[in-house]
């Protein structure tokens, strides 16, 4: 998969390792002559160029890739890029990343973005998510979907322990992902039965989660 990165700074030299060792081909684009730490990143190929102009766009032969990221550090080039990208060169899938929390409402699909990544957010998640117990927290959103990624600890006194996942009715647009127990991932199958302590791992709308508690954990 051929995939262009707006954005030569750390995020996005660290982005194209990873995508790199993943069997994929990388181009890395910056305007700053200064970002092109080219020996950092050797296997990829990279452009000196603004990402916010057709023409370097152009050049980077935009049309050819599968997949956009724009990590840059400024949120206004993110959204142009991901606007140019979506709608001048019809590239599939657009990752944008958000730098201030406050632009993050902007990064959807009238930009161009069919995923947004929230610093900020992923790491309040986290924490959200290694402290509680017994509520829902969010942890990605997928936006072209307008689908969460929502986790729930299991306590003591959850009334879907001992029952098995084929015993609790789901809410509409909510799947049950995974079942996360003693460091390993479950594949929930109708059989097996919930513990105080489980991870639960859901794919659901936004009006679904606040219903995820009420079949799961109780009132």
């Amino acid at each position: 998969m051929r995939i262009a990165i707006a954005g030569a700074g750390n995020v996005g030299r660290a982005i194209a390792r990873e995508l790199l060792e993943n069997g994929h081909q990388v181009l890395l684009i910056d305007r700053d002559p200064k970002a092109l730490k080219m020996e950092s990143v050797p296997a990829a190929e990279w452009l000196l160029a603004d990402a916010c102009e057709i023409t370097s766009l152009d050049l980077a032969k935009l049309d050819g890739c599968q997949v956009l990221v724009a990590a840059t550090g400024d949120d206004k080039v993110n959204l142009v890029a991901s606007l140019l990208g979506k709608t001048e060169y019809g590239v599939p899938r657009v990752v944008a990343r958000v730098n201030h929390p406050k632009n993050e409402w902007m990064f959807d699909s009238s930009w161009g973005v069919d995923v947004a990544v929230s610093t900020p957010r992923i790491i309040s998640a986290l924490v959200e998510e290694a402290v509680s117990v017994g509520d829902v927290v969010r942890l990605f959103s997928f936006r072209k979907g307008e689908a969460n990624l929502v986790e729930i600890t299991l306590p003591d006194t959850a009334k879907c322990c001992g029952r098995t996942v084929g015993e609790i009715e789901l809410p509409e647009d909510a799947s049950l992902a995974a079942i996360v127990r003693d460091g390993r991932v479950i594949a929930p199958q109708e059989h097996d039965v919930f513990a105080a302590g489980d991870e639960l791992l859901f794919v659901a709308s936004a009006k679904a989660e606040d219903q995820l508690k009420a079949c799961f954990i109780g009132a």
